[in-house]
């Protein structure tokens, strides 16, 4: 049953085929005998699996239930879920059970999901080798040694290791598409605004965005029915008409204009990658696509503005723990301030602490304009260039990271070269805009992936493109050898 995609099992339970506790109880059990070994999940819900696996049933049985009615998934613990403890990979929240849902969590709910647990990830979603966890680092199942990508990696890993058939997951500057690469799954970041982010742990507000990591394009754009659509509590999001997101997976390619970016094939990119993603943009024109050199000449400029924005605005967000609400607060403060210092030095991690301190920096006084001002100047550029280049385009194509997955402890002393990491992703959120990675082909048994960027709101066409991909290769069926 694990080996079925997300599409297969919702044909299969509809067919009478298992039932969803069947199916439940199976997924359980595999993580129960596997993940002591990839540590994807922080928290498993196993009864209360059960019991919506049951209630899904009756549904079945009664004619009713929503469009994934006893479909297991698991969700990022970056999302809120009522009773049930949410704690962004951090001591700060430990023990931090939310009395609400995320927006995001009642949309699965109300389509018939099951929730299987809340699955591992870099403290606050700071991080792209899931290193930075309090509850340890998470394992790709494809090399036990190495790294599976962040923030989202327990995410990744989880689907890839078929310890879920579909989890939701979350991206600030590439965390979806990177572990979605270095794990050989299907992960799609949504258009900035496109899914709601209430009740959504916040990391970078203008940056952060919901998405979904799935084995193929036409799971994502089942979750995707699910997950997009405007929410009222969200400020940010944008009340904009939602497509079906299967209705068009299979339409032609014929005319579409893919544009290639020069920036992304040149120095740092790994001889091998670029072969493996080379050819699977041949496999696109085959498909009837033509290609198109463009360029992104701020490319450059997106790590560094980056890494100014997302730390300023994480300093503001996680300004809230204190220890004096809720989340971690450090034993018998002396006063006030031996309260804010401790309880903030002891709960958070060493890269949250870095990241916090450099964005308050950024926007102290005397440097704002030198620095956050300044990259928010850059940041228009950047979105200037993805303007001009689809003004001749339709989608751009290239690497979703620079290599396969890199192991542990590789760059754990080097965080600028930890960034560098999302060298290719880091610039769609700065503009915005929708882009997912597929995989295309391995490196010394490690999977890689083909990332694709579409213009605003056009996730439907990105669906399209990577479904007709994935009808023609079979890269999303390969699996983990010692995981079946």
């Amino acid at each position: 049953m694990h080996n079925l995609t997300l599409a297969e099992q919702k044909a299969q339970l509809e067919a009478k085929a298992f039932s969803s506790v069947e199916l439940t109880q199976h997924y359980l059990e595999r993580i129960e005998r596997l993940d002591t070994d990839i540590n994807s999940y922080i928290t498993v819900t196993a009864a209360q699996a059960l019991a919506q696996a049951e209630e899904a049933d009756k549904a079945r049985a009664r004619g009713e239930g929503g469009v994934l009615n006893g479909i297991p998934i698991a969700h990022k613990d970056i999302f809120c879920t009522d009773g049930v403890k949410t704690t962004c990979g951090s001591r700060m929240l430990e023990n931090f059970v939310p009395p609400y849902n995320a927006h995001v969590v009642d949309n699965y709910l109300r389509a018939g999901a099951v929730m299987l647990g809340k699955t591992n990830m870099d403290e606050f979603a700071m991080g792209s080798s899931n290193e930075t966890s309090y509850y340890g680092r998470v394992h790709n199942p494809w090399a036990p040694n190495c790294v599976p990508g962040g923030s989202s990696g327990g995410s990744a890993a989880a689907v890839a290791a078929r310890l879920a058939p579909a989890a939701t997951a979350t991206d600030t500057g590439g965390s979806i598409r990177q572990p979605a690469s270095l794990c050989g799954v299907t992960g799609i970041k949504p258009t900035y605004g496109r899914v709601s982010r209430w009740g959504m742990i916040a990391f970078a507000s203008s940056l952060d965005q919901g998405g979904v990591i799935t084995l193929t394009a036409e799971d994502a754009a089942l979750m995707m029915n699910v997950m997009a659509g405007f929410d009222h509590r969200d400020s940010t999001c944008i009340d904009h008409p939602v497509p079906d997101y299967s209705a068009g997976l299979n339409d032609s390619l014929e005319g579409l204009t893919v544009g290639i970016p020069e920036e992304y094939f040149g120095e740092g990119l790994n001889p091998e990658t670029e072969k493996a993603v080379q050819a699977a943009i041949k496999e696109i024109e085959a498909l009837g696509a033509r290609t198109k050199a463009i360029s992104l000449p701020h490319s450059s400029l997106a790590v560094p503005a980056y890494y100014v924005i997302a730390p300023a605005e994480c300093s503001a967000n996680l300004s809230r723990f204190d220890g004096v609400r809720y989340g971690y607060r450090c034993e018998n403060p002396q006063d006030l301030e031996d309260l804010y210092k401790r309880s903030r030095g002891e709960g958070f991690g060493e890269e949250v602490k870095r990241r916090i301190l450099v964005g308050t920096y950024a926007l102290s006084a005397g440097y704002y304009d030198a620095y956050y001002r300044k990259a928010q100047q850059v940041r228009r550029l950047i979105k200037q260039d993805f303007d001009n280049a689809f003004n001749e385009v339709d989608i751009i194509a290239g690497p979703t990271a620079t290599s396969p997955a890199f192991e542990f402890g590789a760059k754990g002393d080097d965080p600028v070269a930890m960034y560098l990491e999302d060298i290719y992703t880091i610039a769609t959120n700065l503009a915005g805009l929708p882009g997912m990675s597929i995989p295309c082909g391995s490196v010394d048994n490690k999977p890689v992936g083909l990332q694709l960027i579409g213009k605003a709101f056009d996730e439907a066409r990105l669906l399209n493109v990577a479904h007709r991909f994935q009808q023609v290769t079979d890269f999303h069926r390969q699996a983990p050898a010692e995981i079946d």
